[in-house]
């Protein structure tokens, strides 16, 4: 039977190799990229599956801040790298690796797991479920309607280009005004700046990104543009693309200024959006919506509540009422009976197993109604969610939905 443990640095160069391998690319560490990758190494929080002594599964986890509905910041579990050797599945590893890191979640104060999932149908079956989804869009630049004379945004902000230096200076401070306004926002460390603008290297293929900043008329950052442009040519005729790596932007107007300007570059004829929510507005940007397609669209950031009482007492609520719900949570921590009383001036959160549920469903379903995401009343019609009161989906619906549809700007 296979090891399952906490890795020490000694082994860490193992874990990695095990981690290529799981991600299906090449088996081969180098000692530069090992140097850049240690600085993800934190002890405690990287667990392997050993046998013989060679590392077979890999899962990592950090400490991270997840924006609920109404701005709270909630203390967060955040689960990546996780893999299973293809010699190794079906033998319980990743189960055995997660279970101990959501119990050590748990002991810490946790309120939440979080992960992007490669794949659907693995999670679920851990207490989570998908509670931002993600669209991209492609723009027919020609086919917009926009001015080919613009020339900057006429609120009296402007736009600059900057570099990669710039970013991690304005950057951080700028995002945590953001993350504050978009349930479904995670936090980002030092390190994810000086990953995403190239000052960490993990492997030798990076490619410097354009980098182009909203400020307003008294030189407040906005909004953030970072894209890429690819060089094809039909004949004599540029037919370039532009894709966008991250855009984010804390009013509209910064972020349709950005949009206009990636659509006014010259040679620039299409603009991949990259991930955005799926009530993004920069179809409506556009003179002509229809020349945003859409080009995809699938499940995100995926959240397990590991404490109920914390967790729907951290968002806001904009309706009133009270609901008793049954939470069912087999493998984990946040299983029982609640009371949930909310309100706009707040919401109180107890046990209630000597009530009456409303409402019976999975901490799954419960992590996707809690962002805001996910309707009450579509997930009892699809059998997930179970009515024991008539009306209580319909009052939940009600009660959980957010002003805008949550979404996560990153992928970790």
């Amino acid at each position: 039977m296979s090891d399952v443990r906490i890795i020490t640095e000694a082994e860490f160069e193992d874990w990695q190799r095990a981690l290529d391998t799981g991600f299906l690319r090449p088996p081969v560490v180098t000692s530069e990229e090992l140097d850049a990758r240690r600085a993800q190494f934190v002890p405690g929080r990287l667990r392997g599956a050993f046998d013989g002594g060679r590392c077979v599964a890999t899962f990592r986890s950090f400490a991270q801040e997840l924006t609920a509905v109404g701005g709270g910041l909630v203390p967060a579990d955040a689960i990546s790298n996780v893999t299973v050797s293809p010699t190794h599945r079906r033998r319980g590893l990743l189960t055995r690796m997660m279970d101990q890191d959501l119990a050590a979640a748990k002991e810490r104060g946790d309120v939440v797991a979080t992960l992007i999932a490669a794949e659907y149908p693995i999670y679920g079956r851990y207490g989570f479920g998908p509670a931002t989804w993600a669209t991209t869009w492609t723009v027919e630049v020609p086919r917009a309607g926009l001015d080919p004379r613009w020339s900057g945004p006429d609120d009296g902000g402007r736009i600059d280009l900057v570099d990669g230096e710039d970013i991690r200076k304005l950057g951080p401070e700028f995002y945590e005004r953001f993350r504050r306004t978009q349930p479904g926002a995670v936090s980002r460390d030092e390190l994810w700046w000086q990953l995403h603008t190239g000052a960490v290297r993990f492997r030798g293929d990076w490619t410097e990104p354009f980098y182009a900043v909203h400020r307003a008329a008294d030189g407040e950052v906005q909004g953030l543009v970072a894209y890429k442009s690819d060089e094809t040519w039909n004949g004599k005729q540029p037919d370039q693309t532009a894709s966008v790596l991250r855009l984010t932007a804390t009013t509209p107007a910064a972020e349709r200024a950005l949009w206009h300007y990636l659509c006014s570059i010259d040679w620039i004829t299409k603009v991949k959006s990259g991930f955005r929510g799926p009530d993004d507005l920069l179809p409506h940007y556009l003179p002509d919506p229809r020349a945003a397609r859409i080009t995809g669209h699938a499940d995100w950031l995926w959240v397990r509540i590991l404490d109920v009482v914390r967790a729907l007492e951290a968002r806001t609520y904009d309706g009133t009422g009270t609901l008793v719900l049954d939470v069912v949570d087999d493998a984990g921590p946040a299983g029982g009976r609640f009371r949930l009383e909310a309100s706009p001036e707040g919401a109180t959160c107890v046990p209630a197993s000597a009530q009456s549920a409303d409402l019976t469903l999975g901490v799954g379903e419960l992590a996707s109604i809690w962002l805001g995401g996910e309707s009450p009343v579509r997930l009892a019609a699809l059998g997930r969610l179970r009515e024991e009161r008539e009306g209580a989906a319909r009052q939940a619906d009600a009660l959980f939905r957010s002003p805008g549809r949550p979404w996560c700007p990153d992928i970790f």
